[in-house]
């Protein structure tokens, strides 16, 4: 267990290396060919040398695209929605998935992320609760401080839900949140605007 690169489990593979098959998953989830698999690799273990990304090396990351505002609170979302097997840290695959359903996935797959971040509880359903905690977040990470009026998170996590809760019980199912972001550009603006 002494060595540099830390034991994955895999067959004895450390978290640094990027093996054949590994490189055959991501071809499949993923638009990326083994060249810019490769890219992406290199990449990576520049910014994370034990092939693990943890949630504060994440949040340096995120600051850097968002300089102007406050990036630890939808960090925290982010993460746990990336960390796939739960254990604390993202490490490659998880990262490389992430990336592409969100910038290379279709409108459905994007959609389904930023629901899957929104669903705080994992419940399959998002609430104004839930919907506060991210608007807020995502002001945070903008760096919008009005907050007054229609801009009031809770406010607009109310108007969001009302108008795109097809069922009537106050929460938004994944199939409503993706039906109701594609058919309203301002909504889908809001929550999903890389979508």
């Amino acid at each position: 267990m002494g060595n540099k690169g830390a034991k994955t489990g895999k067959a004895g593979k450390t978290s640094t290396e990027l093996t054949a098959k590994e490189i055959a998953m991501l071809r499949a989830n993923t638009k990326y060919s083994e060249k810019e698999i490769r890219e992406w690799h290199a990449g990576f273990l520049r910014d994370c040398p034990s092939g693990k990304l943890d949630k504060k090396k994440f949040v340096e990351v995120y600051k850097q695209f968002y300089p102007q505002g406050k990036a630890d609170s939808f960090c925290k979302h982010a993460f746990a929605t990336f960390d796939s097997n739960n254990d604390g840290t993202i490490d490659f695959d998880e990262f490389l998935i992430a990336i592409a359903a969100s910038s290379q996935g279709n409108l459905d797959d994007r959609l389904e992320l930023a629901f899957d971040m929104y669903d705080i509880s994992g419940d399959g359903q998002i609430d104004q609760k839930e919907l506060t905690t991210l608007i807020s977040a995502m002001y945070d990470l903008l760096g919008e401080t009005d907050r007054k009026g229609d801009k009031d998170p809770k406010k607009r996590a109310g108007d969001i839900i009302a108008k795109l809760d097809v069922g009537g019980d106050k929460k938004l199912s994944k199939q409503e949140f993706i039906a109701g972001c594609k058919n309203d550009p301002v909504v889908r603006q809001l929550l999903a605007p890389n979508a």
